[in-house]
């Protein structure tokens, strides 16, 4: 068995088993940990298949802002458990639907659209040749600094416009709010600061 080949097996069962313990677990934050973990291994898949742009992106985009941003929603909301359980008898005949219905399209996805490739036709790409060649990376960001660059100032302007309308409403603005004047507590005059008051005796 070729490296590749043993590494392709190594992430997809991982993946496949995070994935099955992201809808069991009882706990959503360990769900959340376990779906970082499927998509690291969707990463892993990507660059085997040589496609390092997406596997890149997807760590960026998924791992670094929506799976982190759901952890820290759970963390903050304090979700707690719920402890009532449902008869596994009960929901047996949705469970075996399901699986039909996905077997079903696995089946005749792979019949109509993939061809299967023997072991033979797999070969080991070594990544110390193929560096001296242009990349995915490099040919995406040529496109899109070149062809599309307005384009694509265009979104990291709406993006930055986003980021200031999302600050200026989450920003508590009060019009009879009190606030520290610098200019006048400099120019006062010593002879008013302090005031003698003649009490009795």
């Amino acid at each position: 068995m070729s490296l590749d080949l043993l590494l392709f097996y190594l992430f997809s069962s991982f993946a496949l088993i995070s994935s099955i313990m992201v809808i069991s677990l009882s706990n959503a934050v360990h769900s959340v940990l376990f779906l970082i973990l499927v998509f690291c291994n969707v990463s892993g898949l990507l660059l085997l298949l040589g496609a390092e742009f997406l596997a890149f992106l997807l760590l960026i985009v998924y791992v670094g802002a929506i799976a982190v941003l759901f952890l820290f929603v759970i963390m903050m909301l304090n979700i707690k458990q719920n402890y009532t359980t449902t008869k596994f008898i009960s929901n047996l005949p949705l469970i075996i639907l399901l699986c039909l219905l996905l077997i079903k399209i696995f089946w005749e996805t792979v019949h109509s659209n993939f061809i299967f490739i023997t072991t033979k036709d797999i070969y080991w790409i070594s990544w110390i040749i193929e560096n001296s060649s242009r990349q995915n990376i490099q040919v995406i960001g040529n496109v899109l600094y070149t062809n599309f660059s307005l384009l694509f100032l265009s979104c990291g302007l709406i993006l930055l416009v986003a980021m200031i309308g999302a600050i200026v409403l989450t920003m508590n603005q009060r019009i009879n709010k009190k606030s520290q004047r610098i200019e006048i507590q400099l120019n006062r005059k010593p002879n008013k600061v302090i005031k003698f008051i003649s009490l009795r005796n």
